[in-house]
C-alpha cells in the first residue's frame, strides 16, 4: 500500500507543476513587458478532445510576442531564456541547506518547479532566431530597414 508521504509528494509535485508552467509562461510576459514589445498570453490554447486530453497534450498557456520589427532581438532571446531563472529560488534553498532529500514533499515540489524552468524547444527557437522573427514582422507591418541595422 502506498503511504501517505508518497501521495502528498506527488500531489506536491503536481501542484508545483501546474503553478511552474503558468509562472513560466509569465515570465516570458514579464521581459517582453520591460521591453515594451506587445504580447498576447492565452490560457488552455487550442482545441483537444476531453479533459485528459486537454491537460495532457495541450500547453497550459501560451505567449505570443507580436512585434513590430524595430524591437532589438536580445530582447526576445531574454524574454524567450527567462523561465531559467526560475532555477534560482530552488538552488538557493540548496545552497543554503533549507532543501534536503529527508523531506520528500519539499523535495518533490523542488524537482517539479526545477522542470518548469527549463526552457522549451520553442523557447531555444525563439532565442536563436529572433532575426528571422523581427524579420518577418518588418514585412508584415510594411517597415522597410536597411540591412545594417
Amino acid at each position: 500500500m502506498i503511504g501517505s508521504d508518497v501521495v502528498v509528494a506527488g500531489s506536491a509535485l503536481a501542484i508545483a507543476v501546474a503553478v511552474g508552467l503558468v509562472a513560466h509562461e509569465w515570465s516570458h510576459a514579464a521581459v517582453l513587458r520591460l521591453a515594451r514589445v506587445e504580447y498576447a498570453v492565452s490560457y488552455f490554447p487550442g482545441r483537444a478532445d476531453g479533459l485528459v486530453a486537454l491537460v495532457t497534450t495541450r500547453p497550459w498557456a501560451a505567449v505570443h510576442p507580436r512585434p513590430t520589427g524595430t524591437e532589438p532581438p536580445w530582447a526576445l532571446r531574454l524574454a524567450a531564456l527567462a523561465p531559467a531563472l526560475l532555477a534560482v529560488p530552488v538552488f538557493g534553498l540548496g545552497l543554503s541547506g533549507h532543501l534536503t532529500t529527508e523531506t520528500p514533499v519539499v523535495a518533490a515540489a523542488a524537482i517539479g518547479w526545477l522542470a518548469c524552468a527549463l526552457p522549451s524547444p520553442q523557447d531555444f527557437s525563439v532565442a536563436f532566431h529572433a532575426g528571422r522573427l523581427l524579420e518577418r514582422s518588418r514585412e508584415r507591418t510594411g517597415t522597410a530597414h536597411s540591412r545594417a541595422d
